[in-house]
Order: C-alpha cells, then structure tokens, then sequence
C-alpha cells in the first residue's frame, strides 16, 4: 500500500507549490462553507417556502431528504476516493451539489424541491468526506491541525451565519436565492481545484474494478433505516406496519450488504474498517458523538424559547456559542494530544462532556439565559478536544489508498448516530411529557399551541423535565464514547511514517 500523495505536496517548499496548495485549500474551504450553510441556511425560510409552495405536512423531509442522502453516500464517495482519487470525486459531487441547487432554485412544489434536496444530498456526500481527506492529503501530521483548524472556524462560522442568511434572503428577496447563492461559490471553489490540485497518475485505476452492487445495497440499506428511524414516531407509530416492514426490510438488506461486500474483489466497506482496533474504536466513538450531539442542536433552541422565554433569535444565541469554544479548542488541541497522545486527549474531552451534559438536568428552575450559555461555551470547548484529535489520529493511521474510506466511515458513523439520536431522544421527550401532561401529546405539538406566547406553568415544567430527560441521554452516549476509547482504542495510535 503506498503512501501516494497529491503531486501539490511535492512542490510545496517553492513558491509555486505554496501558492497552488493555498489555492485548494482556499476551495476546500469554500466548499466545506457550502456543505455547512446548506445544513442550516433552509430552517429560517421553511415558513416563506411553505406559502409558496404547500405541502406543509411533508416539509421535514426538506431536512430528513438531504440528509439520508449525505449519510448514505458517504461511504461510497470514500471508496471512489481511495480507487480514483481525490480531485474526481470532489469535482463530481460539487457538480451534482450545483445542479442540485439549481434546481431546487426552480422548484415548483413541494415534493419537487424534496427531490432536488436529494440531488443536493448525492453531492454534499462527496464534499463532506472529501474535503477532510483531502485535508489530511495536503499537510504532514505535524502541520495537520493548521488546515483541521480552518476547516472548523469555516464550519462553525456558517452555521452561525446560516439562520440569519436564509431569514433575510427569504424576507428580503425570495427563498430561492438560499440556493442560487451557492452557485457562486461553488463555481468559485469547483475553478481552484480543477486549475490547482493536480494528482499523480494512478496505476491501477482504469483497470479498478468498483462494486456497484455493494454501493447499491449500502445506499438501499441505509436508505431504507434511516427513513425508518426518521419517520418512526412521527409519520407512523413505532410498532405500526409500515415501521415494522421499513425495519424488517433494512434487517434484510444488512444481510445483503454483509453478502454482497463479502465476496467483493474491492468491496464499498471493506472488513479492515472493523478489524483495526483504532479504526473500530473511532467509529463507535464518533457514532456516540452523534447522538449527544442531538440534545443541544435540537433540543435546546426549544427549551430556551418556552422554559426561558426567549425569542427565536436569543433561543438561537444560546446554542450557537458552542460552535465557537468547539473551533477555538479543535486549533489548540495539538498542543494536548502532542503531550498526552490522540487517545488520552479524547478522553479528557468526552470525560469532561459527560459531566458538562450531566449538569444540565441540575440547572434551576426556570434559571436565566446565561447558565445554558455557559454550558454550552464548555462544552463545545472539551467536544474540540475530543473531535479533532481523533480524525487526525485515525487518519494517521491509514496510507493514501486507505484515507477516503476511514473518513467516511466516521463521519457516516457521525451522521448515522446523529439520525438515531434524534428519534431516540425524540421519543424520550414525548414519553416524559406525556407523562407529565397526561398524554397531551408530542414536544412539537405542545410547543406550537401556544403559538410563542407564554406557556402555561405546568407545560414549562413538562418542558424542561423532558429536556434534562434528552441531556442526561446525552451524558450516557459521551460516557459510552469514553468507555469505548478505553477499552476498544490503543493507548498509542500506531501512526504511519511519513
């Protein structure tokens, strides 16, 4: 397995490879921007959408659409990564992003647009896992939290900007600019790496052999889950025939992957992902992340607008100081990690969030703004020790032909953990306030009949129970992703000569 590199890094010490490798990261960047706009960007103009278009029943899968797509593509875009290259793949899936921004720019009802957010989707997997390959790609493990670093203050910078750039796009112009406007940029960052990023020749790749039947049965699989898990509760009961047939389905299509990969020369998921104990180790404990992920992202906002009273914007404030603390810790990690070790340095952050995510539950009642806040500053804070040295770490572990699939397969555990999460949490909430409310319904339900004004006593308090409900859920997948790192994960990373 050699340890090929982009042709970029070779000319890296004269000025004409500095300047081309400041160039793809600069479209990495923009690219990475795309990806973490369109993640946030569409949830302020859902209501300007809706009036245009109808189909206020079906609306959630304008997010659960793009979504499944992303998740589920994931691995296969790190497969063809690893087999063609980088500099395809990346072109190919912002292409199919750009049409599918395109398109949904002219969409003309609503199940129209959900189909165009599952182009976008088809794309965004790609620039995703992509963008993170290459970054390890471009920079020697010594100078990798430099481009880690940027790439995170890009993220978490346009999922503050987001909200309020598709609030004004939609109450100012119209709500397709929210996906016109990723034309520019796109075409931006597509120029800088067909012009900059140059790749040697691969040998063996046109006589590769890609497993269309895995990449099938993978996306088939894992479509068919995730929409399980993501309509389960909501669209249909949990124990309802169309749950138990999406489930039966997907449980039969795990066998069909397990099948088809088995006996694949170049399978999609090759066995190696689960065999390493690093690797294993990472995965587990980035699907944890995921799941804990879920109590402040969706949680939150509706805990600080009906138990504190804020408004949407302040609501929004509160959770996105996390982004912040998250960027600022993932560029001074180095320093820990380089002391302590990938693993350790992990720990101490989970170890710590753990305990972050268990003190919400204790926070007074109603309690004032601040006090979240600060949660939530500390924990994006020790989640940036945690993260980031551990992409870097298992990255590290892998050569050139390896790295597409090891980071797409834990960031498909990422998202994967993050759609459970959310039903599982989900339905934790709507137990808990059930019990409370005597079986007035779900969080959502409860939450709109008051139509923003002041909620009835009891209903905060049924509120904020099902809320430290989630959290305390949260706390236990960060003490599951620290026992995970202890027990599964070597205490020294075995990091690959360079």
């Amino acid at each position: 397995m050699g340890s090929t590199t982009p042709a970029i890094r070779d000319g890296a010490t004269t000025g004409q490879g500095t300047r081309r490798r400041g160039a793809v990261v600069a479209a990495l960047m923009l690219s990475m921007a795309l990806a973490a706009l369109d993640a946030t960007i569409v949830s302020t103009a859902v209501p300007q959408i809706v009036g245009d278009l109808g189909g206020f029943s079906v609306f959630s899968w304008l997010f659960s659409g793009y979504l499944l797509a992303v998740t589920v593509t994931l691995p296969v875009y790190g497969k063809l990564s690893d087999t063609f290259g980088r500099k395809p793949v990346l072109v190919a899936g912002a292409a199919v992003f750009l049409l599918g921004s395109l398109l949904c720019a002219g969409a003309w009802n609503m199940a129209a647009l959900i189909a165009f957010r599952v182009v976008q989707g088809l794309g965004g997997g790609a620039l995703q896992g992509t963008v993170q390959t290459l970054a390890a790609d471009l920079y020697p493990l010594a100078e990798r939290p430099k481009i880690q670093a940027r790439l995170s203050t890009v993220w978490a910078a346009s999922a503050v900007a987001g909200p309020g750039l598709g609030g004004a796009l939609a109450a100012y112009a119209d709500w397709r600019w929210i996906f016109l406007v990723n034309l520019p940029i796109g075409a931006a960052a597509l120029w800088l790496i067909v012009r900059h990023l140059h790749e040697p020749e691969r040998e063996n790749a046109a006589r590769a052999r890609v497993d269309w039947a895995g990449a099938l049965a993978v996306f088939a699989c894992g479509g068919v889950l995730l929409t399980a898990l993501v309509q389960g509760g909501v669209a249909w009961a949990w124990l309802s025939a169309p749950s138990l047939a999406l489930f039966g389905t997907g449980l039969a299509l795990v066998g069909v992957v397990v099948w088809v990969e088995r006996r694949a020369a170049e399978p999609i998921i090759p066995g190696w992902v689960w065999r390493r104990r690093t690797i294993a180790a990472v995965n587990l404990a980035f699907g944890a992340l995921g799941l804990l992920m879920v109590a402040p992202s969706v949680f939150l906002p509706t805990y600080a607008q009906s138990v504190l009273g804020l408004g949407p914007a302040a609501a929004g404030l509160v959770l996105c100081v996390w982004t912040l603390t998250w960027s600022g810790s993932a560029a001074v990690s180095q320093h820990v990690y380089r002391r302590i070790g990938f693993r350790d340095t992990a720990l101490l952050g989970i170890g710590a969030g753990a305990l972050i995510l268990l003190a919400f539950p204790f926070l007074p009642y109603p309690g004032s703004w601040w006090q979240p806040m600060l949660l939530m500053l500390a924990l994006g804070g020790v989640l940036g020790l945690f993260q980031l040295p551990l992409i870097i770490g298992v990255q590290s572990t892998v050569g050139w032909s390896e790295r597409g699939t090891t980071t797409a397969s834990v960031l498909f555990c990422r998202q994967t953990g993050q759609t459970v999460g959310a039903s599982l949490f989900g339905a934790v909430a709507n137990a808990v306030l059930a019990a409370r409310l005597g079986g007035a319904g779900d969080l959502e339900s409860v939450t709109r009949a008051w139509d923003g004004g002041t909620a009835p006593e009891a209903t905060r308090r049924a509120i904020a129970a099902a809320v430290h409900a989630v959290y305390f859920g949260a706390a236990c997948a960060a003490a599951l992703a620290f026992l995970v790192l202890l027990v599964v994960a070597p205490r020294k990373f075995p990091v690959r000569q360079e």
